[in-house]
């Protein structure tokens, strides 16, 4: 029996968005519907795969629409009568029917600290652009992409040792925090909001297949921080000898002396690749084609052969 009247209707797809779904249910939020993104096909198999939000909400035993376009589908949502829309990274969208219809309008959680880092991929782009800090806005939303007024925005730190599989775990973790302070106000009319600053807008649009692909002339923290903040999904990778090898577990060290793009082999525990001032270390690797393995084990089968080679 949920302790809130208000009707809910939460949209979103990734784990980022399961985790906040869960929290808003135990808290007793009546979530009346979900919505989502279709089944993907994974796999060579080709076998379809629900979404982390899909997944959860079935456990919880909520009612799931998963449009194909949601502009075109936007009627079935509305029949839940949503006093209330929350998303968070959804995927889609979302149509001003749907977007007028609710009493306390539609709510947006976004992994950035708007206006920075409108789109897509904020957290993701954050990393890899070397921030030391990013953050979760709550804002009202907008037919403009994350251009919504904001109710709330918190910070918090990326550390030096984050991957864009950490903080996404840590921004969920605050965006819920953030939900259970901000709903009870919302519902009793005791928020404002503030327009965003068109003048500080910036952009994380999705990654693209390119960027997965890393380059070793440059310096090593840029280098670094390109490669973490893919990981894990969709992964960062280099290539030798026209294979590709994805890194699953890195960190890096200044140095001079260095061979820019060259793979120097084993040291220590971890595989040695040299940027520019120093070496990126890859503890564990996935050769393509096999699975995953730490560096020594690469290192004393196929990577003994490729010492000294060029990262293509």
């Amino acid at each position: 029996m949920s302790k809130f009247a208000e009707k809910i209707v939460f949209m979103g797809t990734p784990a980022f968005a399961s985790n906040i779904l869960k929290g808003l249910f135990e808290a007793g939020y009546n979530i009346a519907a979900v919505v989502t993104q279709p089944d993907k096909e994974v796999g060579r198999k080709r076998e379809l795969k629900p979404s982390d939000v899909k997944k959860t909400a079935l456990e919880l035993g909520i009612d799931v629409l998963t449009p194909v376009k949601i502009k075109d589908e936007y009627e079935d949502v509305l029949k839940y009568e949503p006093d209330l829309i929350i998303t968070a990274a959804y995927g889609q969208f979302i149509p001003s029917k749907i977007l007028d219809y609710p009493k306390y309008r539609c709510i947006n959680a976004h992994g950035s600290l708007l206006p920075k880092y409108r789109g897509g991929a904020p957290i993701q782009r954050a990393i890899i652009n070397g921030e030391d800090y990013t953050g979760i806005s709550i804002q009202y939303m907008a037919k403009k992409m994350d251009a919504g007024e904001l109710l709330m925005s918190r910070a918090i730190p990326i550390m030096i040792d984050d991957s864009n599989a950490t903080m996404f775990a840590k921004l969920s973790d605050l965006a819920l925090e953030m939900l259970l302070e901000l709903l009870p106000k919302i519902f009793v009319g005791e928020v404002s909001s503030t327009p965003q600053n068109e003048e500080e807008a910036t952009y994380a649009y999705n990654l693209d297949k390119e960027i997965e692909h890393v380059l070793f002339d440059d310096e090593t923290r840029k280098v670094y921080d390109h490669i973490r903040g893919l990981l894990d999904n969709p992964g960062a990778y280099f290539i030798m000898n026209g294979k590709k090898y994805k890194m699953e577990k890195v960190f890096f060290e200044q140095a001079e002396d260095c061979d820019p793009g060259i793979f120097k082999g084993l040291e220590k525990d971890y595989l040695r690749l040299d940027c520019r001032d120093g070496f990126i270390k890859v503890y564990q690797i996935k050769p393509e084609g096999k699975n995953s393995m730490d560096a020594r084990s690469f290192f004393n089968g196929a990577g003994r052969n490729l010492k000294g080679g060029k990262l293509e």
